[in-house]
């Protein structure tokens, strides 16, 4: 029955996905007095109800059971699946994009608004929907401590992550480590405790555990076609949103042949390649325990340079994976998981990227490092290497392995048409009734965490659909 009311009904708005852009959209437009029906793949888990170890929510709370590859199996990627989207599983570290990122934004796609006194209105209006807070240095833990000096000793910037929370309770013994796994406490300032629960409660309809399949596109009507527990499902909608992000908005718009009339679709994928570098250390460092991550690199070098750094840590189970040996050796390695610190390598890479689709409809990633990329990453490596060595590290190695975890690209924004998906008002070109403002329309990497831009932008986009 509950199936079939949905069918029935012909909504103002279908937003498919609840993430950084999805639980914006869906908040505002909903306190508009719009009808609106929020789509999401996974489960809508609540702060009591998040899988309480790493393993469960790895399965759980991921795509691909917590992990996807590229096509080559080199490159792995990380996207949650459940309402609230990566949000739920991120740090939330949110941070503005600065002009490098924006001019290049305008050059590529013509739209003038891509600048930081346009944005910054934008920017306001989530910042002060969101509790945000500085880690303070007295929250430091060894492994940051080893950060900053390193940087210290070595001419490099630093500052203090920006970090959305409400009371992490850091002082009481909180780990944020396990915050990975969704916050308990909903504290972390995800678009589910944020902006998709408040709108729950006055009145937002939210269908999870839709995986949305096509969509139809009429002169007045868009239908959404997907399975819910194996049925099939088409919803109605004046207006579809698609805020699946880089891989789910751009693999739902081939499935539904929209790349006959938008051939840019599914070009210029980038994730921000992040390599994981271990030192490890005489003394415990306890790089899990407190908030793990806690600074990155402020260097204007390293802005030019194409790359950042950043402090951060993982649970066990990742750790073990991002080291490449086996029997004996692991194990000795994995006994040293409290005498580990950790620093991460994000390149700003280049948006050459592709995503298809093979015969069957899976998803196919073609993503390889360019030889900027390559050198973006050794010059970090080096970097790296100068914090450790500088600190006193007894031994320092990188992970042969990495991954995307900011996925971007695939239905860029721009006035072009020919090389472009998404016009500046945010619909497909040629299709009025179908909007993208997820991570999807990026026309390249800004080498800043994407989630308050992706976040600004459906607050500008929800702002032309009420007005």
């Amino acid at each position: 029955m509950e199936n079939e009311s949905l069918t029935e009904k012909v909504y103002d708005f279908i937003i498919v996905g609840s993430g950084a852009s999805g639980g914006v959209l869906a908040h505002n437009l909903n306190k508009a007095g719009a009808s609106c029906l929020l789509v999401e793949a996974g489960k809508f888990f609540r702060k009591d109800t998040f899988p309480k170890t790493e393993f469960d929510y790895t399965s759980k709370l991921f795509w691909g059971g917590g992990i996807e590859f590229d096509e080559s199996g080199k490159m792995a990627y990380l996207r949650a699946k459940c309402v609230g989207g990566t949000t739920i599983v991120n740090q939330c570290l949110l941070d503005r994009f600065d002009e490098a990122a924006f001019s290049e934004w305008r050059l590529f796609s013509g739209i003038k608004f891509f600048n930081e006194d346009f944005m910054s209105e934008y920017y306001k209006k989530i910042e002060n929907s969101l509790v945000l807070k500085d880690i303070e240095e007295k929250h430091f833990n060894k492994n940051t401590k080893i950060f900053t000096e390193g940087c210290d000793k070595n001419g490099f910037g630093w500052c203090a992550l920006r970090r959305g929370e409400s009371d992490c309770k850091l002082d009481e013994g909180n780990d944020c480590i396990g915050c990975l796994g969704g916050c308990h406490r909903d504290s972390k300032q995800s678009t589910m405790a944020t902006f998709i629960q408040k709108a729950e409660k006055e009145g937002l309809n939210i269908l999870s555990e839709f995986y949305a399949e096509k969509i139809d596109y009429f002169r007045h009507i868009v239908v959404v076609h997907g399975k819910k527990n194996n049925e099939t499902i088409s919803l109605r909608a004046s207006k579809v949103i698609l805020a699946g992000g880089s891989f789910g908005t751009t693999k739902l718009l081939l499935n539904s042949g929209f790349k006959k009339k938008l051939p840019a679709l599914g070009k210029g994928f980038s994730s921000h390649p992040q390599f994981m570098n271990f030192a490890i250390y005489d003394e415990e460092i306890n790089a899990h325990k407190g908030a793990f991550q806690s600074v990155k690199s402020k260097d204007d070098n390293f802005r030019k340079q194409g790359f950042k750094l950043e402090n951060v840590f993982a649970p066990p189970i990742s750790i073990a994976m991002l080291y490449s040996k086996l029997g004996l050796e692991h194990q000795k390695f994995m006994k040293k998981y409290k005498n580990l610190a950790c620093i991460e390598i994000a390149v700003r890479d280049e948006a050459i990227g592709e995503l298809s689709l093979d015969n069957k409809g899976k998803l196919i990633i073609k993503k390889h490092l360019s030889s900027q990329d390559k050198k973006r990453r050794d010059i970090g490596l080096e970097a790296v290497r100068k914090i450790f060595e500088s600190t006193g590290a007894k031994e320092v190695f990188e992970s042969p392995y990495y991954f995307g975890l900011h996925l971007m690209g695939g239905a860029s924004i721009g006035n072009n048409p020919n090389k472009s998906v998404v016009n500046e008002n945010f619909h497909l070109h040629n299709y009025e009734n179908i909007y993208v403002s997820d991570s999807s329309i990026f026309p390249n990497a800004p080498g800043i965490n994407p989630a308050l831009t992706i976040m600004s932008l459906s607050q500008l986009l929800s702002e032309k659909l009420i007005s």
